[in-house]
């Protein structure tokens, strides 16, 4: 099997994940598609998340509750950093661009274009002053944030990059992607210091030790590798993932790492020993990505399932839901089959009068309304510009078609119905319980 075809099951897979999976009782729910990236702040008090939804969202990590909702780009957002000053972040996306956030207003400081397609990953240099991008053009961008414009583009991969890492001193970077290779960059003047190779398929996932001494790597070949960036070494190959490998993270003080990949587990490993410590079950789902406390007390994990959860690494356990996430009130729920098919969408959209906008728009009042007519949300320009007027007709081609087909350039997550009774349970319901009251 071609690293290409294996790719490209990975995704269908995934995608195939997000139509069925049931919302969770977890911890962090609000996402309306599978999350992508995270990144908890130096303070280790909230937690960014970045998901197939267009949307970041940032999390109050304590209090488990959403605090703000960041929806300015045009594509899916696959990656998050947030800055050492824990007031900015960076977030990447489909779009091919990147977006500088300030979390405490949330307000859009800055977009950066160049990229020539979609941005898989990004990463901060511990200053805070440049992010790099791994872009599917197959190249890596250096962005300066204070001046806020391009500094170097490198080009050393032959196929689709990633990842992106910094080290710890800011003085090289890491990169890699379908093209199997890991490439060390230096960061002052972009000369490509030296390449890794050893993994047999497309590599996800890249993090320096703290100490700068060794990387580490995941793979779809179903491997966690370790590297001297010295001697070019490859000091350990660890196997246990049943299925390719995701998400990685490296914990604050180098003795563990833990991956999680397609299988829906998540895996802790001693990296001295190369053994594994533990394995954390709970998404079922695809698990994306991965992100230690900086106490490295906890792990927080997301995926396809569209949460995100909490694990206390002491006991192996998640944490207790506690307050929750975004709380999802189950009036609507009638029993009805239609009712039972809305409840993907409730990730997304409220139903009643007072239920306000989430990642989508409110449907209170759907039925007659024109696209893109809500006040207060931010809907892509395909919605704000079209003609059409939701009713059972529209309705019933946008699950059949899905968003993409019907809607081009749509926000809305891909999500289809091909089933036409299905389709017509969801509409009867929704026609009844969005009606405004008398």
């Amino acid at each position: 099997m071609t690293d290409a075809i294996k790719h490209t099951m990975i995704w269908l897979l995934a995608a195939l994940a997000l139509l069925v999976a049931v919302p969770a009782n977890a911890q962090l729910d609000g996402h309306g598609g599978a999350v992508k990236g995270l990144d908890v702040s130096p303070d280790g008090r909230r937690v960014l998340s970045a998901s197939f939804d267009y949307t970041a969202m940032l999390w109050d990590l304590e209090g488990q509750r959403e605090l703000r909702t960041f929806d300015d780009h045009g594509g899916a957002v696959n990656a998050v950093a947030i800055l050492p000053d824990g007031k900015r972040a960076v977030s990447a996306s489909d779009d091919g661009q990147l977006r500088l956030w300030d979390l405490e207003s949330g307000r859009l400081l800055h977009s950066f274009a160049g990229h020539q397609g979609k941005v898989a990953g990004v990463a901060v240099s511990p200053d805070g002053r440049l992010a790099a991008s791994a872009g599917w053009d197959r190249s890596v961008r250096l962005w300066d944030l204070e001046a806020r414009s391009l500094l170097k583009t490198l080009e050393g991969h032959t196929d689709n990059v990633n990842a992106v890492a910094f080290s710890p001193d800011g003085g090289s970077l890491l990169s890699a992607g379908y093209d199997t290779a890991l490439i060390l960059w230096q960061v002052s003047d972009g000369v490509e210091l030296r390449t890794f190779r050893g993994h047999e398929f497309g590599v996800n996932a890249v993090a320096f030790t703290p100490n700068g001494a060794r990387a580490v790597s995941v793979s779809g070949d179903e491997t966690l590798r370790v590297w001297d960036l010295e001697t070019g070494e490859e000091v350990d190959v660890i196997r246990g993932h049943d299925g390719p490998i995701l998400g990685l993270a490296v914990s604050f003080d180098g003795r563990h790492a833990a991956s999680a990949g397609l299988d829906g587990t998540i895996r802790l490993w001693d990296l001295e020993t190369g053994t594994g410590v533990t394995v954390l079950e709970g998404h079922g789902d695809p698990v994306w990505s991965l992100r230690y406390t900086p106490d490295g007390g906890r792990l927080v994990s997301a995926g396809a399932d569209e949460v995100l959860r909490i694990w206390d690494l002491a006991s192996g356990r998640e944490i207790a839901n506690g307050v929750g996430g975004r709380a999802h009130t189950a009036s609507w729920d009638d029993g009805s089959r239609g009712a039972q098919l809305y409840r993907k969408c409730s990730a997304c959209h409220t139903l009643g009068e007072d239920g306000g906008n989430r990642a989508g728009p409110t449907l209170y009042g759907l039925f007659g309304r024109p696209f893109g007519q809500i006040s207060g949300y931010r809907y892509s320009e395909a919605l704000r510009n079209s003609d059409l007027v939701w009713n059972e007709t529209t309705i019933d081609a946008l699950f059949a078609e899905g968003p993409a087909e019907y809607v081009p350039g749509s926000k809305m997550p891909l999500q289809r119905m091909p089933n036409p009774e299905d389709r017509a349970e969801l509409i009867a319901f929704l026609k009844r319980i969005t009606a405004p009251q008398p």
